[in-house]
C-alpha cells in the first residue's frame, strides 16, 4: 500500500524530532492526530516503523531506510522552492541576446557590465550577427532579444527605440578635416571614403545621405561592418562614415569624430518576438539599455 503525502510528512517529523510531541509541535497539530496518522501509515505499509520502548519511539531499520528517500524528496522540493525564489528575484537563469557586430564592441559591453552590477549570477549568451540574420534569429526565437539598427523589421517583431544614433564621420587624426568642427556632405563627396555594400543598412543610409544632396560618394573601400570601417580609418585609409555608437568609448584613439551636416540617424532598437512574453531577465536587460540611453 502507498503512503499519502500527509503520512509521509508525519513520518519525517517524527524522525526529525524523535517523538510524537515533537512532531506535533513541528506540524502544529495535536499529538493524537500524529499518533493516528503514523499508526495508519504502519498499517498501510504492513511494516513497523517505530519501536515503542519505555514511552519512547525508536525507528526500525526499515524506517531508517525509508527516511533516506523521504529526506531526499524534501531536499528536492526545497531546491525547487529556492530556484523559484531566485527566478522571482532575477538572481539566476540565462539570457540569449544578439546584436550587430559594431554594437558588440561598443554598447553591449557597457550594458552587460551594468546589468551584472544588479544580477551577477545570470548567464548571458551574446551572439553578433549581421542585421538580416539577427532578425531571423529573433523571429525564430533563437535569441530572446536583438539589438541593432534595422530599417525594416517584421510584423511579428516588436521594436523599442533606444538611441537616435546619428551618422558621423570618423576622420584619421592626421587628416586636415580633423581640425574642423563639422563636415558638410559636400565636403565628403570628393574624399576617399570607407563605405558599405548596398545590402547593409548603413550602406543604404550612406547612399541616401549623398543622394539627398545630389552627390555620389567616392567609396575607396567597401566593408560589411562599421567597426572594420573604423579600423581602416584609424590606419589612414580614408574617412569612415559610421554611426556614433560605433565610436563611443576609447577604442579608436587615432580617430577624430566629426558631425556631418546635414545628417541622418541610424536608430538602434531592441527587438523581441511577439506575442511571446518576455522573461523577467529580458525585461531587466531592456531596463538597463534604456537607463544607459537616458544617460548617454
Amino acid at each position: 500500500m502507498r503512503l499519502n503525502l500527509r503520512q509521509i510528512e508525519v513520518f519525517r517529523a517524527i524522525m526529525l524530532t524523535g517523538s510524537i510531541s515533537g512532531a506535533a509541535k513541528l506540524l502544529h497539530v495535536s499529538q493524537p492526530a500524529v499518533s493516528r496518522l503514523i499508526s495508519y501509515a504502519e498499517q498501510r505499509l504492513g511494516l513497523a516503523l517505530f519501536e515503542r520502548i519505555k514511552g519512547r519511539l525508536y525507528p526500525t531499520p526499515e524506517a531508517q531506510r525509508l527516511f533516506v528517500e523521504v529526506n531526499a524528496v524534501y531536499q528536492g522540493v526545497q531546491r525547487v522552492n529556492e530556484i523559484a525564489e531566485d527566478l522571482i528575484e532575477n538572481r539566476m537563469g540565462h539570457l540569449r541576446i544578439a546584436c550587430s557586430p559594431n554594437l558588440g564592441q561598443s554598447l553591449l559591453p557597457r550594458a552587460i557590465a551594468a546589468f551584472y552590477e544588479r544580477l551577477p549570477d545570470v548567464r548571458i549568451i551574446l551572439h553578433t550577427m549581421i542585421p538580416n540574420v539577427l532578425l531571423q534569429a529573433v523571429l525564430t526565437q533563437q535569441v530572446e532579444l536583438g539589438i541593432a539598427f534595422l530599417q525594416d523589421t517584421h510584423p511579428n517583431v516588436e521594436s523599442q527605440l533606444l538611441y537616435e544614433n546619428r551618422m558621423v564621420a570618423a576622420v584619421p587624426a592626421s587628416h586636415p578635416f580633423a581640425r574642423r568642427k563639422t563636415l558638410a556632405v559636400r565636403d565628403l563627396a570628393n574624399q576617399p571614403l570607407i563605405g558599405y555594400g548596398s545590402d547593409i543598412p548603413l550602406g543604404q543610409l550612406v547612399r541616401r545621405l549623398f543622394s539627398d544632396e545630389s552627390l555620389v560618394p567616392q567609396v575607396k573601400v567597401e566593408v560589411q561592418q562599421a567597426h572594420v570601417a573604423c579600423a581602416l580609418a584609424q590606419a589612414g585609409t580614408g574617412i569612415a562614415l559610421i554611426d556614433e555608437l560605433t565610436v563611443a568609448g576609447p577604442v579608436w584613439p587615432q580617430i577624430v569624430v566629426k558631425p556631418i551636416v546635414p545628417t541622418l540617424a541610424a536608430p538602434v532598437s531592441v527587438l523581441h518576438p511577439v506575442p511571446t512574453p518576455l522573461s523577467r531577465l529580458a525585461h531587466a536587460f531592456i531596463d538597463t539599455l534604456h537607463s544607459l540611453a537616458a544617460h548617454a
